[in-house]
């Protein structure tokens, strides 16, 4: 008798990059691939008490989730996850055995009192109850053992171990499986629910497989080729490989192949997953993947620097996310006290009353140069390239707040060379021709992107008393299939800015008018090439 499941949670786990909407077509062709593919259990969706909408993975009732679960089930189990805060189980109706067969309650530790009662609540319904505690390595052994006593009285279908921050070992597996095969009733399944931070999902997969054999049923979730928040599941198509060709089930590959042509490119299309250096640190930290989201969206961020922010924010912080408390600290460790006004003292006896041209980095900077010239020639101003030295235009500085700019051009040592007005968040040892100003002045909270390098040097500026400000190569983004025109360089391309261009300009625009309507001065600002930004700055009357 076969002594391993495997769950394929896609619709579920997957959800989360897509608002839950994957859109009632896809979550038929999934479902239908999957029973082909004659996996299991498949997981279509969440319960919740609201959020739930047309085309969206999530359902209110019964009789809603029934709509996606077709009338010969061919022996395959359907199970949908109740999160214990977000649904309550007083609302299910009895099951009948018509539509879902398991409901997954998941909870975190703090809940587990009374999560348990929802369980049996669950189990009184006629469901095959499926207990998920999240953050299993978050429990002690003490605490794992007295809750293990809790689920032996409601006997569930399934006690699932939870990686939910992706940080197990295979030490860390082998530890908390002997526990719960110890003091779990013999009748439970043991699951496992895998998250692929340290590229270590699949793999403990196979060994939990292989350590349960001979000692007890056990299940696996996994999605199709992985999706999941983040760095993604273990999954599905590899773990199914391996019970075929290893253990000799019958799971249909070529059925699962064929889900992912026709849909898992598509929805690569509209969201990301997958291993990264960013979720590695989440996994090694045992932090909330929406931290390092976050986090990453700062232009001048390093993994060293996120680093620094998980390990200061605590153990319990970084398992959730509160992006007021990674904001504050994001702060505090990019600014440091640094005393800039003998900096700023020495910038306005240099650009007393004269006329600057910043240029930025977009690529109108290279493709417009003769007009950009006719304007030096013009005006003779004094020129600030931001985070980047132009091949054909000396610059008399380059003012420099992006860490990982400023690490590239160190490698130049005309650059060191150059002088250079550096913000503080910068790390860096001291080098000739530098003026450091405060990281605090330049910026204004209230935007994701609050450390955009032109916003910065344009409010550095309006601290001085200069004539008139030209601006060349602030294009603003537009990422089309086949365009790589965004960037006077490729090699300045910051992978971030792809994700979302429009909301990216969108929030450009929004800071710019606010720089507009909060001027110290009326100094004069010209676009000196094209930008999508201009309206939001100048006045064109």
């Amino acid at each position: 008798m076969n002594h391993t499941k495997i769950l394929d949670c896609t619709l579920r786990d997957g959800a989360y990059l897509l608002d839950k909407r994957f859109g009632d077509d896809v979550i038929r062709g999934v479902i239908d691939g999957l029973m082909k593919a004659k996996i299991d259990i498949i997981e279509i969706g969440f319960f919740q008490n609201e959020g739930f909408g047309k085309g969206k993975t999530v359902y209110r009732n019964l009789a809603h989730a029934k709509d996606f679960i077709p009338d010969d089930k061919h022996g395959i189990e359907f199970t949908v996850l109740a999160d214990h805060s977000r649904f309550s189980v007083d609302n299910l109706e009895y099951c009948d055995k018509n539509s879902i067969d398991g409901v997954r309650e998941c909870f975190f530790k703090k809940e587990r009192s009374d999560a348990i009662q929802s369980c049996k609540t669950i189990k009184e319904k006629g469901y095959k109850c499926f207990v998920q505690p999240v953050d299993i390595l978050g429990y002690t052994d003490i605490e794992l053992i007295e809750f293990l006593d809790m689920v032996n009285e409601i006997e569930p279908y399934c006690f699932s171990i939870v990686d939910t921050f992706g940080s197990m070992y295979q030490e860390d597996l082998q530890r908390i499986f002997e526990m719960i095969d110890h003091n779990l009733i013999s009748t439970c399944m043991v699951g496992f629910h895998s998250h692929n931070n340290m590229q270590m999902s699949s793999a403990l997969s196979q060994e939990f497989i292989r350590m349960a054999m001979g000692k007890r049923k056990v299940i696996v979730d996994s999605t199709i080729s992985g999706m999941g928040r983040g760095a993604g599941n273990t999954p599905t198509e590899l773990v199914a490989q391996y019970m075929v060709q290893k253990l000799g089930y019958n799971y249909n590959i070529d059925a699962l192949l064929d889900v992912i042509d026709t849909y898992m490119d598509n929805l690569r299309s509209k969201c990301t997953w997958g291993y990264s250096t960013s979720y590695f640190i989440a996994g090694s930290y045992g932090a909330h993947v929406n931290n390092i989201t976050y986090l990453m969206k700062k232009n001048s961020i390093r993994s060293r620097d996120i680093r620094y922010i998980l390990n200061k924010i605590g153990k319990e912080k970084r398992k959730r996310y509160d992006y007021e408390l990674l904001e504050e600290t994001y702060m505090d460790y990019m600014t440091g006290d640094v005393d800039d006004e003998k900096g700023i003292l020495g910038l306005k006896e240099r650009f007393l009353d004269r006329n600057v041209l910043i240029l930025v980095p977009g690529h109108s900077v290279i493709e417009e140069i003769d007009l950009i010239k006719k304007y030096i020639i013009k005006e003779d101003p004094v020129i600030i390239g931001i985070n980047f030295v132009h091949k054909c235009i000396y610059e008399d500085y380059i003012y420099i707040s992006n860490q990982k700019r400023y690490h590239n051009l160190m490698k130049d040592q005309d650059f060191k060379k150059m002088k250079k007005i550096i913000a503080s968040n910068i790390k860096q040892e001291a080098i000739e021709n530098e003026i450091i100003v405060s990281f605090t002045r330049l910026i204004k909270c209230g935007w994701e992107h609050l450390d955009n390098s032109t916003l910065m040097l344009l409010r550095l500026l309006d601290c001085l008393n200069i004539n008139s400000i030209g601006i060349a190569g602030f294009d603003g983004y537009d990422y089309k299939e086949g365009n790589d025109l965004n960037y006077a360089d490729t090699d300045l391309e910051l992978a971030n800015v792809r994700e979302n261009p429009k909301i990216l300009n969108e929030e450009i625009s929004s800071m710019l008018r606010d720089l507009k309507q909060t001027r110290k001065k009326d100094v004069p600002i010209r676009f000196v090439t094209s930008s999508r930004f201009e309206k939001d700055l100048v006045d064109n009357d």
